[in-house]
């Protein structure tokens, strides 16, 4: 059964960090895209980031870039999202999704708030706020 866990999500003060984890089962992630995406109450999603070992990709939104990380573990089927200098605009539910195509493609489909992928987790709730 192909499953996609979000974890790591929770409360913290503005400036913190925090880790997300996204474990796969039933299926190899190393062969995949994963991305991370948000959706704030009443806001549209919004893709934060994206790896993909076929084109060798890692993308970030503006928003987030030289704040987030995102990395892999392809030993224990894992990708992670390191989140630093959190801010209260980074509260949403974040969830990560994989993907056959490659972060090249998926990257003009976001731009036009396509965001099909093939497989999704349930997320993750960060909640930034003092």
């Amino acid at each position: 059964q192909v499953q996609l866990v979000e974890s790591g999500g929770g409360l913290v003060q503005p400036g913190g960090s925090l880790r997300l984890s996204c474990a796969a089962s039933g299926f190899t992630l190393a062969y995949y895209a994963i991305g991370w995406f948000r959706q704030a109450p009443g806001k549209e999603r919004e893709g934060v980031s994206c790896t993909s070992s076929s084109d060798g990709k890692i993308l970030y939104a503006d928003s987030v870039k030289g704040r987030f990380t995102i990395s892999r573990d392809n030993a224990n089927n894992t990708v992670y999202l390191q989140m630093n200098s959190l801010k209260p605009e980074d509260t949403a539910v974040y969830y990560c999704a994989a993907d056959g195509r490659s972060c090249t493609t998926l990257q003009a489909m976001w731009e036009e708030k396509y965001y099909g992928m093939d497989y999704w987790g349930k997320g993750t709730l960060v909640t930034v706020s003092s």
